[in-house]
């Protein structure tokens, strides 16, 4: 799939819109649009259904070019941490599904101009917003030491992290890092472009997730899910690296982002959710030969419960 003029593949396209379980009448929301793929399919099933609403959330320009031509469809250019925001600005009160899928499209590691990848040698951006916000570059001339290696600890789960920061800092002192030819230099003492690709790939994942806050976000959305809701109401999250999905487990199992459990007088555990699926749905093997990025993807279902 890699090198083909595809912006986005969806990942577990069947399995997670079956899991919304879309009904007529419905509002759900598609907390990352892209390339349309799952809003395609969940407003096929809408309008099959006799009729809905579905919002697509997504802060790429790009994506917005992808906004599918249904009246029931609503683009929104926003972060989905702000779909309280926008649910309250569009009227809903609850959403009787939320699908997201935290995977980073084809079309941001195929675009050199975006710095995504370290197969080009692009400027170091990463933003998934263009409009504002630090990017790559600035975090990697700007962060102290400790913070550098913080970033690569928590986010790449790099344990030479320190010697990373080190090595970026000992670069940077020559002239300012500006491209991502410039941070491969930086790191040739420890990684080989070649041989290192999981090592490096951890390295582009912390930057990105630095640069775009993805943590926060992720945590800003759980939280809203939970009150938007409708009782009943799935929430469908696709992940792909242990971070969120360790954050999405524990707010499906708790409805804490820590797993911190509360439980009633009789020690029974008081989440707001019902598991759907108690062990994790991955592709099969079919799907994950066709399309390499999903053989990380996990897909975690669970239930409102009545309030």
């Amino acid at each position: 799939m890699e090198g083909q003029n595809v912006y986005h593949v969806p990942v577990l396209l069947e399995a997670s819109v079956d899991a919304l379980q879309v009904r007529k009448g419905g509002v759900y929301a598609d907390v990352t649009f892209g390339g349309g793929g799952h809003s395609r399919e969940i407003m096929r099933r809408i309008n099959a259904a006799g009729g809905g609403k579905l919002y697509g959330f997504d802060q790429d320009a790009d994506a917005e070019r992808n906004a599918l031509d249904d009246e029931g469809f609503t683009f929104v250019r926003s972060n989905f941490r702000y779909i309280k925001n926008f649910a309250r600005y569009y009227g809903v009160e609850h959403f009787d599904g939320i699908l997201a899928d935290l995977g980073v499209s084809w079309h941001h590691f195929d675009d050199s101009s975006r710095g995504f990848s370290f197969r080009f040698d692009g400027e170091l951006d990463m933003r998934m917003n263009q409009r504002s916000g630090t990017t790559a570059a600035d975090v990697l001339n700007t962060y102290d030491e400790k913070r550098l290696s913080d970033v690569f600890f928590l986010y790449g789960e790099l344990r030479n992290s320190r010697r990373i920061a080190r090595e970026v800092l000992k670069r940077r002192a020559e002239s300012r890092m500006i491209t991502i030819g410039d941070l491969l230099d930086a790191l040739k003492p420890l990684y080989d472009r070649e041989r290192d690709k999981k090592e490096l790939a951890k390295v582009f994942q912390a930057l990105r997730i630095e640069v775009n806050h993805e943590m926060e976000a992720l945590q800003a959305l759980l939280n809203s899910a939970t009150e938007l809701l409708a009782d009943g109401g799935r929430l469908v999250v696709i992940t792909y690296h242990s971070l969120e999905d360790r954050m999405v487990k524990n707010v499906m199992k708790t409805g804490s982002v820590d797993g911190r459990v509360e439980k009633d007088f009789f020690g029974n555990v008081t989440g707001p959710y019902r598991l759907v699926n108690r062990q994790v749905v991955v592709p099969d093997a079919q799907e994950q030969n066709d399309n390499p990025r999903s053989r990380s993807a996990k897909l975690r279902v669970a239930e409102r419960l009545p309030r």
